[in-house]
């Protein structure tokens, strides 16, 4: 049996940290609310999916916090690295080491992410050594690889338009193929929040008018 893991990276939602191109339309504070809200969300999303599950957080003074919102479902762990290819390298590189075949990383940004693109990603795996999820900001919200750590994670321009298709020069140069899941959003901006308010309407989620009325609140006070 193929032991699968699966990741999420999240940040702790302290007031200005995080989602900061966000707050500058919504106010630091509702953009906090607003990312705690995605990582408790996607936790309980993907509670059952794969066969290990494991929150990589930061700092790693917040783990109390942390291990609180995952819940029992979810391993939690210390983001460990400078930058992000450093902080995914080493995911994967513990992956690894204990003991699992497949594993999927992905990030916080994307609370309605489709379980069936994580499985998909999975499934990929079978046939490519990596498989990626595009993002529509030129990056991607996902990444899988089988067996072994690929070599992909230096000299990337990360937060910019660049990491598409410097990762896919990585792969080319490594002679690795990769599959692809259906290309999904983040949530950055203001301008995202219609489109995720559109989509939880339809995703009938446990718990979500807190989501939905934080959403509601920020976007009238844009608009006020």
């Amino acid at each position: 049996m193929t032991l699968r893991q699966l990741g999420i990276f999240a940040k702790y939602w302290k007031a200005g940290q995080v989602k900061t191109r966000l707050a500058k339309g919504v106010g630091k504070a509702a953009a906090s609310q607003l990312y705690r809200c995605f990582v408790e969300r996607l936790a309980a999303r993907f509670q059952n999916t794969a066969d290990r599950r494991v929150l990589y957080y930061s700092p790693p003074e917040r783990r109390e916090a942390f291990a609180l919102l995952a819940g029992a479902d979810w391993k939690i762990a210390p983001q460990s690295g400078d930058d992000l290819g450093e902080r995914m390298k080493a995911y994967f590189d513990e992956a690894f080491a204990a003991g699992a075949e497949q594993v999927v990383l992905i990030g916080s940004d994307s609370p309605t992410l489709p379980i069936a693109y994580v499985d998909a990603a999975f499934e990929q795996l079978h046939e490519h050594p990596v498989v990626l999820g595009p993002s529509d900001d030129g990056g991607y919200y996902l990444i899988g690889a089988r067996g072994a750590t690929p070599p992909i994670f230096d000299q990337i321009a990360w937060s910019t338009a660049e990491v598409w298709p410097q990762t896919l020069q990585h792969l080319a140069a490594a002679g690795m193929t990769f599959g692809e899941t259906p290309a999904y959003y983040d949530i950055d901006t203001v301008a995202d929040l219609p489109r995720l308010q559109t989509d939880l309407a339809g995703d009938n989620h446990p718990g979500d008018q807190h989501l939905q009325r934080l959403i509601a609140a920020s976007l009238n006070g844009v608009q006020a």
